[in-house]
């Protein structure tokens, strides 16, 4: 066994955030049936923050907020801890679908959305390690450099100055995002909103998978495994698990991402690399890494590789890949040779919801009674609440700023049935590897992928 496979194999194959005594003990499951003004499906930041936004606008609102496994168990417990402001996974991708006047709209909304997240966890006191420190997007190959930024507070680094920041010999220029993106531990932050839909009158239960919904007379209905809900009003944040609404289950496809998490840094190793300002970190190419530090000084380093399996498999087996646990460690390397040798502590993986567009999607259905919030495609640690607040509005009927959005407005494009879906899918992956093999020239597939509104380049 070479040094890369041991120390990949000594890590715990599970979410560093979610490892730990500070996790809260498991609530109940459902009782037996029930009613409610207010059903909210799903533990994750979709259906925490309906629930605790819920519960603000009208405490007197009965909520119920239902939960298949535990809370934060899937994508809130195991993503990066960026909670960016971009509503649209980039200005560059909102600007090629939506227009500048949309887009300059949906910036805006979305520092906002980032703000209140920030006064949120300050107002309630959530310990969820809330830095706003920004994101650098590096340069590793000359053709990513920029020569210009003109979005409000970004600033321009060369080589010299982004490696002031943080020290890697394949960082050749960068842009700093000073305001757009807060690095959080996700799970603590999700039992903290928990805590604070608790402490607000939201009654959670888990263990308790929703497995039908249905219209029955001025109500809907949740069957579950231990007992019917009958609720006034339903918000889904189901993710990318199959939708309760079957005309759904095409927009959506899991794509999978995996992580390492080093062991913590001794202050010599920190100070080899510098990282004095804590920001978070990604990549510029098609096939990108992001990293950033824990609050005990741990590098998380994920993402590059994007895993479709055929069928839209959703299975626990697909969360442990050597092969790319062992890509990301050899990536490690290159990037720090400072730290040659360094222990990784956890790896894991996980599904993203992706939708053709690359950003969120909302909608309602049976008469304004059910809303939807879904495709966030890996940048939904922020866009949830926002997402949430949408459903809360289109389940009152209410015409806001946020519902008039093409978020809400107009939806992607639903992916092709198999073996289609999986041709065009693995067809992009191998295209996008080769533009970042060829100075980022897209070939023909990616072009026409582009002129019909489905492009994406990250």
């Amino acid at each position: 066994m070479d040094t890369i496979d041991a120390r990949i194999s000594t890590a715990r194959r599970e979410s560093f955030w979610l490892d730990t005594p500070a996790r809260p003990a498991a609530r109940a499951a459902l009782d037996g049936d029930t009613s409610t003004e207010l059903a909210v499906v799903g533990g994750g930041f979709s259906g925490l923050w309906a629930a605790v936004l819920a519960k603000e606008a009208d405490p007197d609102r009965e909520v119920l907020l239902l939960e298949g496994g535990r809370i934060a168990w899937a994508a809130s417990g195991r993503n990066g801890g960026f909670c960016a402001a971009s509503l649209t996974h980039g200005r560059d991708n909102g600007l090629s679908r939506f227009g500048a006047a949309a887009q300059d709209e949906l910036d805006r909304l979305g520092m906002a959305n980032l703000d209140q997240i920030e006064e949120t966890v300050r107002r309630y006191g959530i310990d969820c390690d809330f830095e706003r420190t920004g994101e650098i997007d590096v340069a590793t190959e000359s053709y990513q450099l920029v020569e210009e930024v003109t979005e409000p507070g970004s600033v321009l680094l060369d080589r010299q100055a982004v490696r002031a920041e943080l020290d890697s010999p394949t960082f050749l220029g960068g842009v700093w995002d000073r305001r757009g993106v807060a690095l959080v531990d996700p799970a603590k932050l999700a039992w903290g909103l928990a805590a604070v839909a608790e402490r607000l009158g939201v009654r959670i239960v888990e263990h308790t998978p929703v497995r039908e919904l249905r219209r029955h007379d001025h109500e809907i209905e949740l069957r579950t495994d231990h007992g019917v809900v009958h609720a006034q009003r339903v918000a889904l944040g189901t993710n990318i698990f199959p939708s309760l609404l079957r005309r759904l289950r095409l927009f959506c496809v899991p794509v999978y991402d995996h992580v390492l998490m080093t062991e913590p840094l001794t202050d010599e190793q920190l100070a080899s690399i510098g990282w004095q300002h804590r920001q978070g970190f990604g990549d510029s190419a098609n096939q990108f890494h992001y990293y950033r530090l824990s609050a005990d000084n741990r590098i998380l380093w994920g993402g590059y590789d994007a895993v479709y399996h055929y069928g839209r498999q959703l299975d626990a087996a697909h969360d442990d890949r050597p092969e790319t646990f062992r890509k990301l460690a050899e990536h490690f390397d290159a990037t720090f040779p400072q730290l040659a040798g360094i222990g990784f502590s956890h790896r894991w993986g996980g599904a993203i919801d992706t939708c053709t567009r690359f950003c969120a999607f909302f909608g309602s259905a049976y008469d304004h009674r059910v809303a939807y919030a879904l495709g966030y495609t890996g940048l939904g640690l922020g866009a949830t609440r926002f997402g949430a607040q949408v459903m809360l509005d289109l389940l009152d009927g209410r015409d806001t700023e946020r519902t008039r959005t093409p978020l809400v407005q107009t939806k992607p494009l639903p992916f092709p049935p198999e073996p289609l879906a999986s041709i065009g899918i693995q067809t992009t992956r191998w295209s996008l590897a080769r533009a970042d093999e060829n100075a980022g020239k897209r070939n023909l597939w990616l072009r026409s992928l582009d002129r019909l509104g489905l492009g994406f380049d990250s």
